[in-house]
């Protein structure tokens, strides 16, 4: 057997392949190609011969996935939406990816940019780098130190829009800064909101009382544009606003609007409409925002954590066992496995 990996893989998953079959790793991060549309990814698999394959941002599409002689494919995503798994199952390939790849990378990120913005640490930086700071005076040192003041988080409200995996980890790490956790979502076990000592409230009331309001749901029809300019301006003009779920989940003009215009302190953004953003982002010309291109997954652990998991499951698959995250498991079933 043959693998072909697109995908950012650790040595440790590939020591896992490499015992199993041989492996062509052309992982995107060394190509520089972070997706091969169908034709593309469609030739290469026929020109490695491979009967094994590991995406991380390649789409797999129907068309690729009937012209290809494929007998696993793997996503190393949590929300594996590159692949048509429909067409995969008809075909009997079982899709193998990696939920959770990247629940604390994103977590932290979300703490590191609430205390960036809450301190404004950027602005702080931004000043220093400006070559303006020279302290000639007493005054001077007084106007820079005015012009950085902070806020706490312990004694804070903090509003949680989303409990699934990474609003939960967020929660638990919240609490050790001594917070009140408002949450907001419909779907949720209220015990898992009881699990972090939250309290469920209504998406309006969250941002009319949070003094920190942390986006962590995901993006689908009901929430796209969930988030408008009537809940900005219900928010306290001391309050942060901070998104690691997707930029289209909010109003981005209104969000805009609201930071420019002082309606709230600042915002921590990793995501935005236009993604990942720019240097010629408008969010970059405010002081009260901290911005980062999308890189709440972009770790060391977090290439490991993905590469084992699914070098693992390919691994039960080819040798007849149960994977532990498999999309479609009745193609298992259908063949006779676990």
């Amino acid at each position: 057997m043959k693998c072909l990996v697109t995908a950012a893989f650790h040595e440790d998953g590939l020591k896992v392949l490499r015992e199993l079959m041989d492996v062509e790793y052309r992982s995107w991060r060394e190509t520089r190609k972070i997706y091969l549309d169908g034709g593309e990814l469609a030739s290469l698999i026929e020109n490695v011969g491979a009967d094994v394959l590991v995406v991380e941002a390649d789409f797999v599409t129907m068309d690729t996935i009937e012209s290809c002689d494929l007998k696993v494919i793997a996503s190393c995503r949590g929300d594996p939406y590159n692949v048509d798994v429909a067409a995969a199952t008809a075909k009997g390939i079982p899709v193998v990816y990696a939920p959770g790849r990247n629940t604390v990378s994103v977590a932290e990120l979300t703490i590191a940019l609430m205390l960036a913005a809450m301190r404004r640490i950027v602005k702080a930086d931004r000043i220093l780098k400006s070559g303006t700071v020279k302290y000639v005076s007493e005054g001077e040192f007084v106007d820079v130190y005015n012009a950085i003041v902070g806020f706490e988080l312990k004694g804070k409200k903090v509003g949680i829009i989303g409990l699934g995996a990474i609003g939960f980890e967020v929660a638990k790490r919240l609490k050790a800064f001594d917070v009140e956790l408002l949450v907001y979502d419909p779907y949720v076990d209220p015990k898992r909101v009881k699990a972090v000592d939250g309290r469920m409230v209504g998406l309006e009331e969250l941002f009319k009382e949070s003094d920190v309001v942390t986006v962590h749901c995901k993006l689908t029809p009901e929430t796209a544009g969930m988030i408008r300019e009537e809940h900005f301006a219900a928010m306290k003009p001391t309050a942060f606003f901070v998104n690691l779920a997707r930029g289209g989940i909010v109003d981005e003009d209104a969000l805009f609007k609201a930071l420019k215009e002082g309606w709230i302190a600042g915002a921590g953004l990793d995501v935005v409409q236009q993604d990942p953003a720019q240097s010629d982002n408008r969010f970059l010309t405010l002081d009260n925002v901290v911005l980062t291109p999308h890189i709440g997954g972009n770790t060391y652990e977090v290439v490991r954590r993905q590469s084992v998991m699914v070098a693992e499951d390919i691994r039960e698959v080819v040798k007849g066992g149960k994977p532990k995250n498999i999309l479609n498991p009745e193609v298992l079933r259908r063949s006779g496995g676990n």
